[in-house]
């Protein structure tokens, strides 16, 4: 018997076991899917807007792949604790698959970056998507002016949710304390500011148009700043996505330069979006009371596909600063890790050490290849670390000597949430929402949700 633990069950480790699964050609393989948190699904649950409900249902899909009779959930487990880990790990299973993702956001390195009211982007997401680590967590959305620093995807998530009405996230899994503070919030201007132009941008036309979507909320672009990119001039030999989300800027630059029509429904609507390019941050603005604002350097192209400072300031007003500018691995206890990249040293997924592989170790998803990619970018790179570890099954099989995984983790001082222990947490979230009137709606703290993961007994 081959097993395997798989440490994360977001996509890139839930993928991973079914590459195991759907390639084994050995009679018998099972696949332990090991996760700090008491939930599975990674990002999907903790990440994604809770207003995304179709990339939300991918859940069903990584849920399919949970239930499969070879593959077994245990929540609660911390692989890296005191006991438990590599060495450790590898005396329970015969092999060990770390798909850790990039925990920690990259920082800005300007002054004012850890004034209060100053926080990363990631750490608003995890309150408003009721990651247990976030339930201390408190915003108050007092402010009048917000400023997202940063042009991909989680900001226009933020932006939105910042922007979107309190009544239709009341139809979604959001917690009550963050419902109530959305719904609260005075927030009226949310300024996204990008150091590149608008062909240079990350996010997706998808989420782009979103924005233009929302009730009560005018999206305000700026002519000028857009031609600034030389290829927004000419956007035809650009690859499709990008050319989309030119097209979207550029109509709203219409409207915007088309005088008293457009002027008129900005002054009417409630809330503005401005989005805003060729602004590097060059400092938070603020005190010890709380920030006011954010000192931008304007950029322009520089020829060679980057920018270049010009020496013009502009300051943009605001009492909430959120920072979204990527994502970063994370060392790994008893793991080699480049500093340089945020990965750790692999070989199509086998783990390296000193340029040598380390035997039944193996790297999987944004902590092997950086924090690239879409949700979908992970299969291939799931399935190659699958085919290299199954390559290696004849010298792993038999490795691990601690007996009963579970019970080897119990005795390493782990208290394992089974997959069991997930579904009471689903039917107390699915209760805990009928009691509010609403849909299911998840527990945000790691007591509540710990609680009813063994109300199972």
């Amino acid at each position: 018997m081959l097993r395997v633990a798989v440490i994360g069950s977001g996509p890139s480790g839930v993928y991973t076991a079914q590459s195991l699964i759907e390639q084994q050609a050995l009679p018998d393989l099972e696949v332990y899917v090991l996760d700090r948190l008491p939930c599975p699904y990674g990002l999907v649950r903790y990440g994604v807007a809770p207003d995304h409900e179709k990339i939300k249902s991918l859940q069903s899909t990584l849920r399919t792949v949970l239930e499969h009779p070879g593959v077994h959930f245990l929540g609660n487990v911390e692989a890296g604790a005191p006991g438990l880990g590599v060495e450790e790990l590898r005396e329970i299973f015969d092999a060990v698959v770390f798909c850790v993702g990039a925990a920690t956001d990259r920082r800005l390195g300007i002054p004012g970056e850890e004034l209060p009211g100053s926080h990363p982007a990631t750490e608003f997401v995890a309150w408003y998507s009721a990651h247990p680590d976030a339930a201390a967590v408190r915003f108050t959305l007092a402010a009048r002016s917000a400023i997202v620093i940063g042009v991909g995807n989680v900001a226009v998530d933020v932006a939105r949710m910042l922007s979107r009405g309190a009544a239709e996230l009341a139809l979604t899994d959001m917690p009550q304390g963050p419902l109530g503070a959305l719904a609260d919030s005075r927030v009226e201007d949310v300024w996204m500011v990008g150091r590149r132009g608008p062909s240079q941008a990350k996010f997706t036309t998808k989420e782009l148009r979103e924005l233009g979507s929302l009730p009560d909320t005018e999206v305000c672009v700026r002519p000028g700043e857009l031609a600034l990119d030389p290829a927004y001039r000419d956007p035809g030999a650009l690859p499709g996505a990008v050319r989309r989300n030119v097209e979207v800027l550029r109509g709203w630059a219409e409207r915007a330069a088309a005088g008293a029509a457009g002027a008129g429904s900005a002054a009417r609507a409630r809330r503005r979006i401005h989005l805003r390019f060729f602004l590097r941050p060059a400092e938070v603005l603020g005190d010890a009371a709380g920030v006011r604002g954010v000192r931008f350097e304007r950029t322009a192209p520089d020829g060679r596909g980057g920018v270049a400072g010009t020496g013009e300031l502009e300051d943009i007003e605001g009492q909430l600063v959120l920072r979204s500018v990527g994502y970063r691995g994370t060392p790994q206890p008893g793991l080699p890790f480049d500093e340089s990249t945020g990965t750790v040293p692999h070989l199509a997924g086998r783990v390296l050490r000193d340029g040598a592989p380390l035997p039944g170790v193996y790297v999987a998803g944004w902590i092997k290849r950086g924090p690239t990619g879409v949700i979908g970018t992970n299969r291939p790179c799931a399935k190659e670390t699958a085919s290299s570890l199954l390559a290696d099954a004849a010298e792993l099989t038999g490795r691990g000597t601690a007996g009963d995984p579970v019970a080897a983790l119990v005795r390493a001082g782990q208290r394992p949430v089974p997959w069991p222990g997930w579904l009471a947490i689903e039917a107390a979230e699915a209760a805990w929402g009928r009691d509010l009137g609403r849909g299911t709606v998840k527990l945000p703290d790691w007591a509540g949700l710990l609680e009813a993961a063994h109300a199972t007994g």
